[in-house]
């Protein structure tokens, strides 16, 4: 063979790993162009429900001023025998300028005053009387805010979610057990059907509705860290198409890419509060009475967030 013929050779053997390179990045930029239209499609499409009683283009102005944002997170436990009823409230405020996050519970048997209904109720009744709508509305005149975005996820979707990543970890903080799993004290691995035991027993936990909010705070935070280290980007897929399932909301797709964008660094410094008040049977009715006091603090801390 000529050294000419030789040269050739060897150019077409360096051509074979560029090749190959190429199609690998190629196959990499389709994967994530599909995934991205995928989520795309199914927020803008499945996920996206928009509410009369929030005006998005004051939110949107706010967004692009990267202003504080105040949104409603709404759990939903479709399997419960309170099917209609959200089973958990929180108002997760979000402040960009100093990067700080609040996140604010309301217990479920709070009793107030139901907008559109004129009635005294649990707040959670809001969402059976009249939706997403009539819940903003309730939580608005409750606590004296503006709601900018609500998120409203069926707490069954956490099973799902759990299920597609094979297990999350949570600090247990009370030992106990149930007919099926015992929950030891410390650090747990639970998988999907654990996950749901854990997040829904409240019986067996002296602090009542309060423990059962945090461990779903706790449930939630597992399923981030967990979704966070994922090993297979191949997951990517499901994951959006179960939060398409089981997710609404306000917000479309640019929203979203907006607030990752403009506010993902709040996560650095977080506070939870869980408003306190007096259990208290009226009628035959269990109702957590929440002192004016304690309006007044709660509303307070959330104004503090947006100046």
């Amino acid at each position: 063979m000529s050294r000419i013929e030789r040269k050739k050779s060897k150019k077409r053997w360096l051509k074979i790993p560029l090749i190959i390179i190429g199609l690998f990045v190629l196959g990499v930029g389709i994967y994530a162009f599909s995934v991205y239209n995928n989520a795309k499609n199914t927020v803008n499409e499945k996920m996206h429900e928009p509410v009369e009683s929030i005006d998005t283009s004051i939110t949107k102005k706010k967004i692009k001023g990267t202003e504080p944002l105040n949104i409603l997170l709404l759990g939903i436990d479709a399997e419960s025998g309170e099917r209609g009823r959200s089973d958990a409230l929180m108002i997760l405020t979000l402040e960009p300028k100093s990067d700080r996050m609040q996140l604010v519970s309301i217990p479920r048997d709070t009793r107030t005053t139901i907008v559109g209904k004129g009635i005294e109720d649990k707040i959670n009744h809001a969402y059976a009387f009249g939706g997403t709508d009539m819940t903003i509305a309730t939580v608005e005149n409750f606590l004296d805010i503006d709601i900018d975005y609500y998120v409203r996820m069926n707490m069954a979707g956490l099973k799902d979610l759990v299920d597609e990543l094979g297990t999350i970890t949570v600090n247990n903080e009370i030992e106990w057990s149930d007919s099926k799993y015992n929950f030891n004290k410390g650090p747990i691995a639970m998988d999907a059907d654990q996950t749901m035991a854990f997040v829904r027993m409240r019986k067996q936990d002296p602090a009542g509705d309060f423990g059962r909010t945090k461990r779903q705070r706790q449930v939630i935070k597992g399923i981030i860290n967990e979704g966070a280290s994922i090993g297979s980007v191949t997951k990517i897929d499901s994951m959006i198409n179960i939060f398409g399932t089981n997710m609404a909301t306000n917000m479309d797709f640019d929203d979203m890419k907006k607030i990752f964008g403009g506010y993902k660094d709040t996560r650095k410094n977080v506070a939870e509060y869980m408003m306190e008040g007096t259990g208290k049977n009226i009628g035959g009715t269990y109702y957590m009475i929440v002192s004016d006091e304690e309006v007044q603090k709660v509303h307070g801390m959330i104004k503090e967030m947006e100046m």
